[in-house]
């Protein structure tokens, strides 16, 4: 099981180069396995917010439907949160990441971002690598 981190999801859904390959590649690959991903539940206020002034909000809300017909939310509760907030994490968006990939029981999380998740009792792993990994 895989935690989809937000950047991942921006790359995809604004299709930024040179990120968009790796990151559509494996969303692609998850799609066609059961019950393998999950975006936390700020990710999805998260990517509506960011993708909405340049896609619409039309195009947003229908990105995120699309994205829940495969990739599940992973709970999230007070627990969840102290335990992120309980982490030596330099960024409080990256721990609650950590604490959602905990909360579902994820083997990894897919990120960009892997130098930030250092400390993260999770490991990170980008897409190309998940990729590489699950191919």
């Amino acid at each position: 099981m895989i935690l989809l981190d937000t950047d991942v999801l921006i790359d995809v859904a604004l299709d930024r180069a040179p990120h968009a390959d790796a990151s559509a590649g494996l969303v692609e690959l998850l799609e066609r396995r059961s019950r393998m991903a999950f975006v936390s539940w700020h990710t999805l206020s998260n990517l509506y917010y960011l993708t909405r002034p340049l896609r619409g909000p039309e195009a947003a809300t229908a990105f995120l439907e699309r994205l829940t017909r495969f990739a599940l939310v992973a709970p999230g509760d007070t627990e969840a949160f102290r335990f992120a907030a309980s982490l030596e994490m330099p960024d409080l968006e990256d721990a609650m990441q950590v604490a959602a990939a905990w909360s579902c029981g994820a083997r990894f999380i897919a990120t960009r971002n892997t130098r930030d998740f250092r400390k993260s009792p999770i490991p990170a792993r980008t897409p190309a690598q998940l990729l590489k990994e699950l191919s």
